[in-house]
């Protein structure tokens, strides 16, 4: 009777639980813009970059902004709220909502395969918490990798990780190298930047980093993507239709700045209802 008993509770356990997973909901996008329509899958993953989008979507924040930066094979970039009427040969990129979103890295399930929604974000020099610009995205196209390209790959991102290590090492000695470049103290620049390096070796080897997961590997042979931008920027959603449509974005001809010599205009977005 007791065995029963449990085995009853144990199925009622396991169905409340599938319930509380199905009734998790997905938070979908339709961008319209003046080349087609993309719709948009925000992760749940990323509840920080996902709410923030939605804010954005509801405020009509994106209408009538401009994928002002495009680089084929790349990316398309928008989001810039001084893009709005811009006119011709305004530098544009550096507009915001006045506020960034913390970084939320979920790598290696979320990666930058073709149709990726990113984050845009400053550099590491000056924001080396990767933090996200509040309102500046990308969407991701790439190129395909050939598979005796992976183990090339794999090497730049370790080396990619290396030398984000180093420079995380170096800013906490900022200040003694300072004194070394005034003292110019060569010997001494010498000696710590081998410190450095021993330190950063001797973390890798004990904690060895990750090669790509089999499902970027299909992704990135396949589909497509940039790998080098993995676990670098915020990967928050993804295109699930219309991608057909950033292919012709991103094939457009540009002009300084990369930005598009026929404004490509984000015309509206808008949250579907599920």
């Amino acid at each position: 009777m007791k065995k029963l008993f449990f085995f009853i509770s144990l199925l009622l356990i396991t169905s409340h639980i599938n319930m509380i997973h199905s009734e998790v909901k997905e938070t979908y996008v339709l961008m319209e813009t003046s080349m087609g329509k993309v719709k948009i899958k925000l992760y749940n993953e990323t509840p920080k970059h996902r709410d923030n989008f939605i804010k954005l979507v509801n405020e009509g924040y994106f209408n009538n902004l401009l994928f002002h930066r495009v680089i084929k094979d790349f990316m398309i970039q928008g989001g810039d709220p001084e893009s709005r009427n811009a006119p011709a040969g305004k530098q544009l990129g550096s507009g915001g909502p006045g506020y960034t979103i913390p970084a939320e890295f979920v790598y290696p399930k979320l990666f930058h395969k073709r149709g990726a929604l990113s984050a845009a974000r400053t550099g590491d020099q000056m924001n080396p918490q990767k933090a996200s610009s509040g309102s500046q995205f990308y969407i991701v196209w790439g190129q395909v990798y050939k598979a005796s390209d992976i183990s090339q790959l794999e090497e730049q991102k370790i080396n990619q990780l290396k030398n984000a290590y180093f420079q995380q090492l170096a800013g906490k000695q900022q200040t003694k190298i300072q004194q070394l470049y005034q003292a110019n103290d060569q010997a001494g620049l010498q000696k710590l930047q081998d410190e450095l390096i021993a330190l950063m070796e001797a973390h890798f080897q004990a904690n060895p980093p990750q090669g790509l997961s089999p499902e970027q590997i299909k992704a990135y042979t396949s589909l497509g993507g940039t790998p080098h931008l993995d676990n670098e920027y915020t990967v928050f959603g993804e295109v699930v239709e219309g991608l057909d449509v950033v292919g012709k974005i991103q094939s457009v001809e540009t002009g300084t700045a990369d930005r598009p010599k026929t404004d490509v205009i984000i015309t509206n977005m808008s949250v579907l209802e599920n």
